[in-house]
């Protein structure tokens, strides 16, 4: 007579221990975004004090005057 002191255990199957990586890995959806915090709005250039002081009629005083 023979005295085993380890519990038998089964082998797992590996299709059972996929799925269950699966379930823990997909199993709920991910925390959700609010659209409100997946847009960020800045200028896209950053403003030129030296180009806006362009003078429309500079042309006519140049050329003409």
């Amino acid at each position: 007579m023979t005295h085993r002191t380890e519990a038998r255990t089964r082998p797992e199957d590996p299709a059972e221990t996929a799925a269950a990586l699966r379930r823990d890995r997909f199993g709920s959806l991910p925390e959700r975004i609010r659209p409100q915090d997946t847009v960020e709005t800045r200028p896209a250039t950053v403003p030129d004090p030296a180009r806006d002081t362009y003078n429309p009629d500079e042309w006519l005083i140049r050329y003409c005057g």
